[in-house]
């Protein structure tokens, strides 16, 4: 939960900071930022290196969760609806419970495959009650976005088997932005002429929303059994992102949002708690 309402926070200072940055520069600046975080952690803490033959599944991690999910998303929002892009992403929990059952051969059962039905519903509520699904090449890149981005889960999923969380997600991190060190030029002409409050974002984004939280979601798959049990509570993120757009930006609230994120938080109790009650209820009887 750390890491969810981290990543919510960051989709409404996302569209606060696109007003002064691009998408690419915006996303070069935030993880150069959370890479000297952790390199300080790094320091203080005095980090072992991966060992050599795990290079190239660190590096893999960040091309995957940083490098191309960026880029991806980025294009694909520009040809579809902001709420075409929402259910397309919110397709990432199914897609890494279902490559994790060939890859790790991690089973769910019916009551937690139900759960994940229930809250893509909700997601689907949330952001297509009043919004108009669009179809276009945007759809692809968005599609290889999520599967990136379920990918980087699984990968995950197998380094905090051998790392910590703090050196999974650190030096993720560290290939990620140096393969994006690419937008470097134009990240420096756009940050000279940022206001002082753009830099405030830049660095909430940088510790809170990606070091911060991305050490928290590794330490989640490094406790929990099944990789699913993490990856299912990217469902609520829509919703606490409309919460914090409220909040923070002054965006109203739709029927949508309150339909919506109830049958998400349902479907999260239905995930967590479902077989539990159904056990006690048979029991009973």
């Amino acid at each position: 939960m750390i890491t969810i309402i981290f990543w919510s926070l960051a989709y409404v200072l996302t569209r606060l900071s696109l007003q002064y940055f691009t998408p690419f520069s915006l996303g070069f600046l935030r993880y150069f930022v959370a890479s000297c975080t952790l390199i300080i952690v790094w320091v203080l803490t005095r980090m072992k290196l991966p060992q050599r033959e795990d290079l190239p599944y660190f590096m893999l991690a960040g091309a995957l969760g940083f490098f191309f999910y960026m880029i991806a998303f980025n294009l694909g929002q520009k040809t579809v609806t902001a709420s075409t892009g929402s259910i397309v992403i919110a397709t990432v929990p199914l897609l890494t419970a279902f490559i994790a059952r060939f890859v790790y051969k991690e089973k769910m059962s019916p009551v937690q495959w139900l759960a994940l039905i229930i809250e893509f519903a909700g997601v689907a509520v949330l952001t297509l009650m009043n919004g108009i699904l669009s179809f276009n090449i945007g759809l692809v890149w968005l599609f290889l976005a999520a599967l990136a981005l379920s990918l980087y889960n699984l990968l995950q999923r197998r380094l905090t088997k051998k790392y910590t969380a703090l050196q999974t997600s650190a030096f993720s991190i560290f290939f990620g932005t140096i393969l994006l060190a690419v937008f470097l030029p134009v990240s420096v002409r756009q940050i000279t002429n940022a206001p002082p409050i753009q830099w405030v974002y830049l660095v909430i984004l940088g510790v809170f929303s990606s070091a911060i939280a991305y050490v928290s979601w590794s330490k989640a798959f490094a406790k929990a059994e099944k990789t699913s049990q993490v990856s299912n509570y990217m469902f609520v993120t829509p919703f606490l992102t409309s919460l914090f757009g409220f909040l923070m930006a002054d965006e109203i609230p739709e029927l949508s949002t309150l339909a919506g994120g109830g049958i998400i938080l349902f479907g999260v109790f239905v995930f967590n708690f479902g077989e539990r009650l159904w056990e006690v209820i048979k029991n009973r009887k």
